[in-house]
């Protein structure tokens, strides 16, 4: 089984909605990537950010933690041939206009946070977002 590590953001914005991407117009996720060579996990965070959403006015407020799951297999079910570990961080930004950079990420939405982990695709991603749902209350204007 392959291992990826993996860094990613919840990013809030002035209005308190959460950034939710469409990945390779299948799934719905979080902004987060493979963390490349020579790059920490926060410079991660925010190039997949800025990659899958055009956002790239960030304000960090804190580490999240992190959690491991499957990679989405083409049927929608778990590919359990690479597990990833994801680490997450929290960001604020007064940007509003999303326009995705990266071409297998082809859609952006600002979603109310009561709705994202309806959205959300994978279930681990849904029950991490639920478990620091009290870490995005607290950066909400």
């Amino acid at each position: 089984m392959k291992r990826i590590k993996s860094a990613g953001g919840v990013v809030v914005n002035t209005k308190g909605q959460v950034l939710v991407v469409n990945q390779h117009g299948r799934t719905w996720s979080l902004p987060k990537g493979q963390i490349e060579h020579g790059e920490s996990a926060l410079t991660a965070a925010k190039r997949e950010i800025y990659e899958e959403s055009g956002i790239n006015r960030l304000v960090f407020v804190k580490e999240l933690g992190s959690y491991q799951r499957y990679r989405i297999s083409l049927s929608g079910g778990d590919d359990r041939s690479e597990l990833r570990t994801i680490l997450m961080f929290l960001f604020k930004t007064s940007q509003k206009s999303l326009k995705p950079i990266d071409p297998e990420n082809p859609e952006a939405v600002w979603v109310d946070k009561n709705k994202v982990a309806e959205l959300l695709t994978h279930r681990k991603d849904k029950e991490f977002f639920l478990s620091i749902i009290d870490d995005v209350d607290s950066v909400i204007p």
